[in-house]
């Protein structure tokens, strides 16, 4: 059985609801070579949850995947530097994030024993 690892991160949408809809509307029908990106990083599940305009990303990935290498694919993808582009049209840094640092990885804080 494989072990896949979870990983949780948070950011934060312009807080307009026309923006936050045309969000939403691109998340019902994510670019093909976006999905292929993703699982290529070895991401096997990939859920975003919203509250408000509040982001929260669920990623449970294998072994072949780290933050690292999933970074680098980006960079030398057009089409993900397209969508990423398109996609900070909506989005806004946390508080405190770091300059250009977009979605924050969060600490897990409790486990139900």
């Amino acid at each position: 059985m494989k072990h896949l690892k979870r990983y949780c991160l948070a950011l934060d949408l312009k807080d307009d609801p026309a923006l936050i809809a045309e969000y939403e509307d691109y998340h019902k029908n994510v670019w093909p070579e976006i999905i292929k990106s993703i699982k290529d990083a070895g991401i096997e599940v990939l859920d975003i949850y919203r509250t408000a305009n509040r982001l929260f990303m669920i990623i449970e990935a294998n072994d072949d995947f780290s933050f690292e290498k999933k970074s680098a694919a980006d960079a030398a993808n057009p089409t993900v530097q397209q969508w990423e582009e398109l996609m900070w049209k909506y989005q806004q840094s946390l508080p405190w994030a770091k300059p250009g640092e977009k979605w924050i990885l969060m600490d897990k804080i409790f486990e139900l024993p």
